[in-house]
């Protein structure tokens, strides 16, 4: 697939790192010439200098060849024009990254796709919507619903006393007589790997599940968290991931929200009716301590800096809140702020990429999602006609080593892959995977006379 991506920064970088490994041709446009030169340097992407909205420059990328154009900059009218322009001269596919899609009505992106977007998106609001889903199943570190929340990804920590601490896989299946859940990975220290039925599981390993929605209390028992009610929350940074998530929760929960710039908080004093509005500096402990830091179940950090969201988080840790969430934007600082405490990170890179690596795939994928602190992968595939994974039982599937398979849905019934289940044609299956192995999964569940 001939791809073009225009970003003006680490965006659009991150995104052609991402799907330069499904051996795609990429041609990066951005207008920073010096970048351009250290990304040739270290890849090998093609690269343009230049401003995407201009029908020259596009020209130039030969856009009337691409199969997909997407254009991340921070300016969303840059990326409306760049899409419109770019489907007019000849690009089969376009998305634009527009700053929300909260106040854009059904019938206004029916216009933008008429003018030739063919898709909007907007990493703040399924930001804030990430953060919406984890305060309603706090105890997780991360959650990603899959079929319509017919199966889930859980991202766990595994506590001290844990029922699991010092059992394998298999002693806990053994024990438990059923297996509504599966983990497909952990991450403990700086190793990932995908667990066998002999691993054993220890404090403070970091697991992904695949789970069915009936199963997550069971789940969170065996890991040995506690049942934690979210009422009262504080949430510092009132920009576009601090409104959403406010205005969608001011009316089920008590929130504070912390912002030290005085006219965005008028505007925003207009905009919520029920969120307690504090104009200050959430890295001011006696002003956190005054508004009482304390007595809050959850704190959500959201500003546009990593560092002021990670500080904070730890010091409402170190006030004894339960749940912290933070916004961290630079790749390297995720693994070390879950390592030092915080409860879930929260990257918009990451987001933009599982939404956008999803059209450069065949039809048989369905979902992605890029996991946060690890470079991986949950990919949610349908099986092919004739398709190589309905030819044997799980456990006789020729599956590459670095991927796993998690959970099935077939029509409206989830199940969590066994050895000995049969995968069927249109079978929605959930498939964990590391790098690299997207493609041969792409392989194993389109129609094929190829047998395993």
């Amino acid at each position: 697939m001939n791809i073009i991506i225009a970003g003006d920064g680490e965006v659009g970088f991150h995104l052609a790192e991402a799907l330069v490994n499904s051996k795609h041709d990429i041609t990066i446009v951005d207008p920073h010439e010096e970048l351009l030169k250290m990304v040739e340097s270290h890849t090998d992407l093609m690269t343009l200098a230049g401003e995407s909205n201009s029908v020259g420059v596009l020209k130039q990328a030969n856009v009337d060849k691409a199969d997909l154009v997407i254009s991340v900059l921070h300016d969303e009218q840059t990326n409306i024009l760049t899409a419109i322009l770019s489907k007019k001269l000849g690009a089969k596919t376009t998305i634009a990254r527009v700053n929300t899609l909260e106040n854009l009505s059904e019938e206004n992106q029916k216009i933008y796709e008429q003018l030739g977007i063919d898709f909007l998106i907007s990493p703040e609001d399924i930001a804030g919507l990430e953060v919406i889903n984890l305060l309603k199943q706090p105890t997780a570190t991360e959650i990603y619903d899959l079929s319509d929340g017919k199966l889930s990804v859980f991202l766990v920590r595994i506590e001290e006393h844990a029922p699991v601490v010092g059992k394998s896989l298999n002693k806990v299946a053994e024990e438990l007589g059923h297996l509504d859940f599966r983990a497909v990975a952990i991450h403990r220290g700086q190793d990932i790997f995908i667990p066998k039925g002999e691993t054993v599981f220890y404090p403070d390993d970091l697991v992904y599940t695949i789970t069915k929605p009936e199963a997550c209390d069971e789940l969170m028992e065996l890991v040995g968290k506690e049942k934690l009610e979210i009422n009262n929350v504080m949430l510092v940074g009132g920009g576009r991931v601090g409104k959403v998530i406010a205005k969608r929760m001011e009316k089920e929960l008590n929130i504070k929200l912390v912002e030290d710039d005085y006219e965005r908080c008028l505007m925003l004093n207009d905009l919520l009716d029920e969120t307690l509005i504090i104009n200050g500096d959430a890295r001011d402990i006696n002003l956190m301590e005054e508004e009482g830091i304390e007595n809050v179940d959850a704190f959500i950090a959201v500003t546009n800096n990593s560092e002021t969201n990670i500080l904070t988080c730890l010091h409402a840790k170190k006030q004894g809140v339960k749940k912290t969430i933070a916004l961290v934007e630079n790749l390297d600082y995720i693994e070390i702020s879950q390592s030092i405490g915080i409860d879930t990170v929260i990257n918009k890179k990451l987001i933009a990429a599982s939404y956008i690596i999803r059209y450069s795939m065949g039809d048989e994928v369905t979902s992605v999602k890029c996991l946060s602190g690890i470079n991986s992968e949950v990919v949610e595939l349908i099986a092919g006609p004739g398709s190589p994974v309905t030819k044997k039982p799980i456990k006789d599937l020729n599956m590459p080593a670095d991927a796993i398979i998690g959970g099935i849905v077939r029509e409206e019934q989830a199940h969590i892959a066994l050895g000995s289940f049969q995968i069927k044609e249109n079978d929605k299956v959930v498939v964990f995977s590391l790098p690299g192995v997207t493609s041969k999964l792409e392989k194993m569940f389109h129609r094929s006379s190829i047998s395993f």
